[in-house]
């Protein structure tokens, strides 16, 4: 029976207690529908490429963008190829969170399996645990670093882990930690020949979904891997042992600095609360020049007529003023002064 053995470290309630608080701030900001439909496409940009670039995948950021965007990238097919599928995932994780699943099956991990590694594996090989032995090696030194369990102890080892996932609560561990775990054990039983890493991110992140901890949608922690790839990696290889402490202190400390970036983020943007007051808990509809005015006012200060040209160099003064003057009209900026030199600030 898979049990996995853990202490919570002092570090571990110090990262809880920082996600519990962004999770809050997040939840709770009174966000505009456009800014909210911005972020969740930056998070699927950003866990796209990141997702994949931790594995070698040679398109940068702007690149991975393009080809999200239907654009003609040039690159090697496969790293084209991952990107397409890692947004494909998303999508199958966002599906099944959305009908509500009750369990996580074989069947729904093959499917999330099949979807990485789409037109990347031969046929047999997709969706299909392993039939031969493995090695992880260092890609610097080639050094065996670590050896998967062997192919025919796969499917019960899957069976077991796949057990605990459903039958542990919220109640008996922390959504976090459980989403921690199940990214670790999955990529040490290693199921597949390709494509565990890309799976096992993936299972952790429907895992935090399934828990209430989507936040919504707008986080990506495989940012957080691919920025210090080899304290991923090196943080994966320590937990080997059995004890999974310090993985979880670098699992728990990804997700508390990834949930404090949006929540910064959501702040400078939305003023969060005193935006709330303003607007009375509602949500306001506003066009992207709007969203452009209002990003402006938040990092500047302020906005004079001066500085039309600039932020919108083939957009008339008169259009510009008439969403002003929306915007002072739904009670989110208010105009200072009455001359050509009035300035437009946040309410």
């Amino acid at each position: 029976m898979f049990s996995p053995s853990f202490t919570i470290s002092n570090k571990i309630l110090k990262n809880i207690g920082v996600i519990e608080a962004a999770k809050e701030v997040i939840e709770d900001a009174p966000l505009l529908p456009l800014w909210e439909k911005r972020f969740r496409e930056d998070a699927i940009i950003r866990t796209a490429h990141h997702g994949t670039h931790v594995e070698g995948n040679q398109l940068n950021l702007a690149e991975a963008k393009g080809v999200l965007m239907g654009m003609d990238v040039i690159g090697r097919s496969r790293d084209v190829q991952e990107i397409i599928n890692y947004r494909r995932v998303l999508e199958v994780i966002e599906q099944e969170v959305d009908r509500k699943v009750g369990r996580i099956t074989e069947a729904l991990i093959h499917k999330i399996h099949r979807t990485v590694v789409h037109k990347i594996l031969s046929e047999e090989e997709i969706g299909m645990y392993r039939k031969k032995a493995v090695v992880i090696r260092n890609s610097a030194t080639g050094e065996v670093t670590f050896r998967p369990p062997e192919p025919l102890d796969v499917p019960f080892l899957m069976r077991e882990f796949i057990y605990w996932i459903n039958k542990t609560e919220e109640d008996d561990i922390h959504p976090v930690l459980k989403a921690g775990i199940t990214h670790h054990e999955f990529v040490r039983i290693h199921p597949y020949i390709d494509g565990n890493g890309r799976v096992g991110r993936a299972m952790s992140t429907l895992i935090l979904y399934l828990g209430g901890y989507d936040i919504r949608r707008f986080f990506s922690l495989e940012e957080y891997y691919d920025k210090d790839a080899i304290s991923y990696y090196e943080s994966l290889q320590k937990a080997s042992s059995g004890d999974l402490t310090a993985w979880l202190e670098y699992f728990t400390l990804g997700a508390a600095i990834e949930f404090e970036r949006i929540k910064g983020k959501i702040h400078k943007l939305s003023k969060d609360t005193y935006l709330k007051e303003k607007l009375g808990g509602k949500q306001v509809f506003i066009t992207d020049r709007q969203t452009q005015i209002i990003e402006y006012i938040q990092t500047v200060g302020y906005l004079q007529n001066k500085g039309f040209s600039a932020l919108f160099s083939d957009v008339s003064e008169d259009t510009v003023l008439r969403d002003i003057k929306d915007l002072i009209e739904k009670g989110i900026i208010k105009k200072v002064g009455k001359t050509k030199a009035a300035r437009y600030e946040m309410v």
